[in-house]
């Protein structure tokens, strides 16, 4: 078991210093109370230099022009080139007013990668509770078929795309690519003014592409505050022991992998 205040990969919910501190007081006293291993903080700035820390992750965000051919000419050549790949593949992007083709995709593509899938009850919550500010784009092909889907969130001025899944043949047709641009230029008509693409490991392939569409990391700074062990988790897929188990998973039959997934996802940081 293990406590977290983490509002996606930001910072303390808070307007001012002296709220953080008691939101902060709060989260540690609950830790406390209900015996939890550690308490972890992510954020953009450091609060508790004498926490122990891990620097694996960054973030990506980037301000929005107000001109949907500006974030188009914003994009990096080569990335440009798989943006125009996809609406010349003739794809096509939709808001999806529920989940059945994005849980599908996502839960094959996080199966591939040997990852449980969250339930489909969470994604149904998370839908219920953010209401218009919590949405699905889907891409399609020329055919119909769904081939890239994401659930974002929206606050204030910015999006936040943070759940996503594709099918295999989504790469040749650049459908993600195509997807995050559509992201982008729907945010751009809506008047938003940040894209924040999430947090990625260094060194990874969502790390990459990140950079190759002109965003720059922002460390993340995950501090712990630890209770019941000696140091701090490494509950990551870089992780020795976890590589057996990572292959395993990729084995599975997806249909076994998508009813296991929500318990064993339980006892993961």
């Amino acid at each position: 078991m293990h406590g977290r205040l983490r509002p996606a990969t930001r910072s303390v919910v808070a307007d001012d210093a002296q709220s953080a501190q008691r939101l902060e007081a709060e989260a540690e006293r609950l830790a406390r109370k209900l015996g939890v291993r550690h308490l972890e903080l992510r954020q953009l700035e450091r609060r508790h230099p004498d926490w122990p820390e891990q620097d694996l992750y960054v973030t990506f965000r980037k301000a929005l022009l107000p001109d949907e051919e500006a974030n188009l000419l914003a994009i990096p050549r080569k990335q440009r080139a798989m943006v125009r790949k996809g609406i010349k593949n003739g794809l096509v992007s939709a808001l999806d007013a529920d989940l059945d083709r994005f849980f599908a995709l996502y839960a094959d593509n996080v199966h591939r990668h040997g990852t449980p899938a969250l339930p489909r009850r969470y994604f149904e919550c998370l839908r219920r509770e953010f209401g218009s500010d919590c949405e699905v784009l889907t891409v399609t092909g020329a055919d119909g078929r769904a081939l890239s889907s994401v659930l974002s969130f929206y606050f204030r001025d910015e999006v936040l795309p943070y759940y996503a899944g594709d099918a295999q043949a989504a790469r040749e047709l650049a459908a993600n690519d195509f997807k995050y641009w559509e992201l982008m230029r729907r945010a751009c008509a809506r008047g938003l003014a940040t894209f924040d693409y999430g947090r990625s490991k260094q060194g990874t392939g969502s790390f990459a592409f990140k950079k190759n569409w002109g965003f720059e990391p922002t460390p993340l700074h995950y501090e712990y505050r630890l209770y019941k062990r000696d140091a701090v988790p490494q509950n990551n897929p870089s992780n020795a022991r976890y590589r057996l188990l990572i292959e395993t998973w990729r084995r599975m039959p997806l249909a076994l992998a998508n009813w296991l997934g929500p318990f064993v996802v339980r006892s993961l940081g």
